[in-house]
């Protein structure tokens, strides 16, 4: 986190009712069992989690701030600052790496003009690469904003969802 920030954001009505159906699922005394779920909440609502969203979710959820930001920093479908509007994980571990996993995000970022973990002057892509997705038997894998896996993901196939989402940006 680059800036120290020390005030939580403040939650609306909707998002308040939001965390508290996350946290009905739960023992009253295991209610931050739901701070994954609200980290959720918090990203659909404003596309990524900032610090003083991390403080309203520990406050929210009486947990030590530290607690919710390791589970922000850990998995990384939590966006701990703006993305673009498609956001491409491309797995690079083992079973990926063995087929062409680090050359898939090597060609969408060479295609996308980035760097791993950038985002496009335009504001529409940002590229990262990513830990298992769980489709090793379909090498090279990625996810597309954190709910679409696409298998297979030769540079044809790469070059053709790049080329069909910049179609969809316009």
């Amino acid at each position: 986190m680059s800036t120290i920030s020390t005030a939580p954001m403040t939650l609306s009505d909707a998002t308040r009712a939001r965390f508290a159906r996350e946290v009905a699922k739960y023992p009253a005394e295991q209610k931050q069992s739901a701070v994954m779920a609200c980290l959720a909440i918090v990203q659909q609502e404003q596309g990524w989690v900032s610090q003083e969203a991390e403080l309203a979710v520990a406050e929210y959820l009486g947990m030590p701030p530290i607690a919710v930001h390791e589970v922000t920093t850990f998995y990384n479908m939590y966006n701990q600052q703006p993305v673009g509007r498609f956001k491409l994980n491309v797995c690079t571990n083992l079973p990926c790496a063995l087929r062409d996993g680090e050359s898939a995000l090597q060609h969408v970022c060479s295609r996308l003009g980035v760097e791993p973990y950038g985002t496009t002057a335009d504001g529409v892509f940002t590229v990262q690469p990513s830990e298992c997705l769980g489709a090793c038997a379909d090498a090279p894998v990625m996810l597309l904003n954190d709910r679409q896996m696409l298998s297979f993901m030769s540079a044809e196939r790469l070059d053709e969802l790049i080329a069909t989402l910049e179609a969809h940006a316009k």
